[in-house]
């Protein structure tokens, strides 16, 4: 175990940021390269000899974080990398990307800032790139069965590598032109630079994984003529129906879901533009929706050049600490958070709904129309009185997901059963209705967070792995039905 007094003789320090006025001139990612190095064995060290390590519950993924820190503080940085792998095909993603509910589970945190559990993981992880401790880990012998995964975010990412090293020939179905999903053209540069992404899927190219982009099953490939060419399929498409809002002026020019904003910044990041078609650049922007996705708009927007950016959000502006009755240890709480996006300015708005958008002559938003809102008898309500407007020449919609696509036609064509969610519904193993097709990640839980998506990727695959062959090695982290630890 690290130091036994690691958490007596140290305090809580994180990553550093780049200033404000600096990062908002590029799409680098917002923390000083290196900077996290110099600190993080004194951070390792403040892991405690905590007996039950509830951080394991608080990770869908089971991640060993007492092993690796303990590694990370003796700079055995191979071997945190072997102990990090064991349970995480892609530590450097959510070492970036990840809320860190292993965080809010740390025992330390009860009563003191918890460990820094997110820092020291992307350390090693980058630190074994750096060194070399990443390679390709290809089977010793192939099993003679193909298996196709429709989706190439973290779940079938995940799924795919699994079943590679397995010794199945996998080939990854990616609707968009490039591999990652919403890790690619979701997550905005300055959160995760692409080439994260890019070193991956040569690492499983080599391993023996096949990638074909720019195919969506369901229109460009019929669902059951895929079925036919394959032994097994994993759906691991997402959650990507975005929920609209339906109110008067919705049709104005100027209103985009945000995965319809979200994506052409990264297309310019990647070259296929000199500028974005669609710019916040001078324009007063209002980004409805307070999550993360929300929070990627607010920081694209930013380094548009953006006259004004405000994010509203319905509901009321959570608390700074944990409410130990409410949201106890070692539950994810729902706090109030700054993210690097809200540190480079803007206003957040809360308790408020959009009444109806105004626009000018020419059809493009102009004005946003809101009310302030309050619970009354369990259920928001509006203000009398408190209606008022705002300038908004850009609006991005920001609100969640509903479901997997049902416009491509794959959900029909596999003639697959959805929950009372809209969620593909699984058995125990992940499996559909449809023998041999299993689903994971967002499609069939809805949406989630990224390492629910990995663990999701793994556990599949281990289904998979079993119907293939009868029997299986592969590591089921978590259940269909398993759910975060949350009040």
């Amino acid at each position: 175990m690290a130091d036994p007094k690691g958490f007596l003789n140290h305090g809580r320090e994180v990553a550093k940021s780049r200033p404000v006025d600096v990062r908002l001139k590029d799409w680098n990612e917002v923390y000083v390269p290196g900077s996290l190095l110099p600190i993080i064995s004194k951070q390792a060290s403040r892991c405690m000899d905590c007996g039950i390590p509830f951080c394991h519950n608080g990770c869908p993924l089971g991640n060993l974080i007492p092993e690796w820190n303990d590694f990370a503080y003796r700079e055995d940085w191979e071997a945190a990398s072997e102990r990090l792998h064991a349970t995480n095909n892609f530590p450097e993603f959510t070492g970036r990307l990840c809320p860190a509910p292993c965080e809010s589970a740390c025992v330390l945190g009860i009563n003191q800032p918890a460990v820094t559990i997110k820092n020291v993981e992307v350390s090693i992880i980058d630190k074994a790139w750096e060194t070399g401790d990443v390679a390709p880990q290809a089977p010793e012998r192939l099993s003679g069965k193909t298996v196709a995964v429709i989706g190439s975010g973290p779940a079938g990412l995940a799924a795919a590598q699994q079943l590679t090293r397995a010794g199945h020939t996998v080939a990854v179905y990616e609707r968009a032109d490039r591999i990652g999903g919403l890790l690619r053209y979701g997550i905005p540069e300055f959160k995760m630079e692409k080439r994260h992404i890019n070193r991956r899927i040569e690492q499983m190219r080599a391993e023996g994984t096949r990638f074909r982009t720019g195919i969506e099953i369901g229109r460009d490939l019929k669902a059951t003529d895929l079925k036919k060419r394959y032994d097994a399929v994993v759906i691991a498409a997402g959650a990507t129906t975005a929920r609209d809002l339906p109110v008067p002026g919705r049709e104005l020019t100027g209103i985009y879901q945000a995965m319809e904003y979200l994506p052409l910044a990264n297309k310019v990041q990647e070259g296929d533009y000199v500028t974005t078609p669609i710019s916040a650049e001078g324009k007063h922007v209002v980004v409805i929706g307070g999550g993360d996705t929300g929070a990627d708009c607010v920081g694209t927007a930013h380094r548009q050049g953006a006259a004004s950016v405000t994010q509203l959000e319905i509901m009321p502006r959570p608390n700074e600490e944990r409410n130990a009755v409410s949201q106890p240890w070692p539950t994810f709480p729902m706090l109030y958070k700054v993210t690097s996006a809200h540190e480079e300015g803007g206003e957040r708005v809360y308790s408020v709904s959009t009444t109806h958008f105004e626009g000018d002559e020419d059809g493009n938003v102009q004005w946003l129309h809101l009310t302030e809102v309050e619970f009354i008898d369990g259920k928001l309500t509006p203000k009398p009185g408190s209606e008022r407007k705002i300038p908004a020449q850009l609006v991005t919609l920001a609100m969640g997901f509903t479901g997997t696509d049902r416009e491509n036609g794959l959900v029909e064509q596999f003639g697959l059963d959805l929950d009372e969610r809209g969620n593909i519904s699984r058995d125990a193993d992940f499996q559909t209705n449809v023998p041999g097709v299993y689903v994971a990640g967002d499609a069939g839980r809805g949406q989630s967070l990224i390492v629910w998506a990995i663990a999701e990727g793994r556990s599949a695959a281990r289904g998979v792995d079993r119907f293939l062959t009868g029997a299986s090695d592969l590591p089921a982290p978590i259940r269909p039905t398993d759910r975060s630890l949350m009040v």
